[in-house]
């Protein structure tokens, strides 16, 4: 039985579909790592913010102080609203990973399937191959037999009969 049309587009279907949720999950993954990489500044706006305390406390500048507590405040407000996103950007993460890997396992089952038809199909082919030898040299043998029993049969007619005639 060869692979159906219908079977190939489904499986181009399937490998569109997965393609697109790999396209999502990249996507989430990136939005993903920036969120991070702004946390991380936010963090290092926040060790900035202290240590132009520190500084100020040697300085005795009360602007600087005042600059590096605003600074300090700022980046924990900063990294206060980023902790629901990022756990928010996480989960969707995780879901678009699950949703890739069931495309890829839909696409696996079908290009397994279409596989496993077309090695049934060589199979097949095989055997039938083999089947048409089979048959042409059996019918070559029993031609050869039946000229040989024809060449044989001939022979005893000419030696059964009289010379005289």
């Amino acid at each position: 039985m060869a692979v159906s049309r219908a079977m190939r587009r489904l499986l181009r279907v399937l490998e569109i579909e997965e393609e697109q949720c790999r396209l999502a999950l990249e996507s989430a993954l990136g939005e993903l790592q920036r969120l991070k990489r702004a946390l991380a500044a936010t963090a290092e706006q926040d060790r900035r913010g202290r240590l132009l305390v520190v500084a100020s406390a040697y300085s005795g500048e009360p602007s600087d102080r005042l600059a590096g507590l605003e600074e300090a405040r700022a980046a924990r407000s900063h990294a206060a609203a980023l902790a629901p996103r990022i756990a928010e950007t996480t989960q969707d993460v995780a879901e678009q990973r699950q949703t890739y890997l069931a495309k890829r396992v839909e696409r696996r089952q079908a290009q397994a399937l279409i596989q496993e038809t077309e090695a049934r199909d060589a199979v097949e082919a095989g055997r039938r191959a083999q089947r048409t030898l089979d048959d042409w040299f059996l019918n070559r043998l029993n031609r050869t037999r039946i000229a040989s029993a024809q060449v044989t049969t001939a022979d005893i007619s000419l030696r059964d009969k009289p010379a005289s005639e």
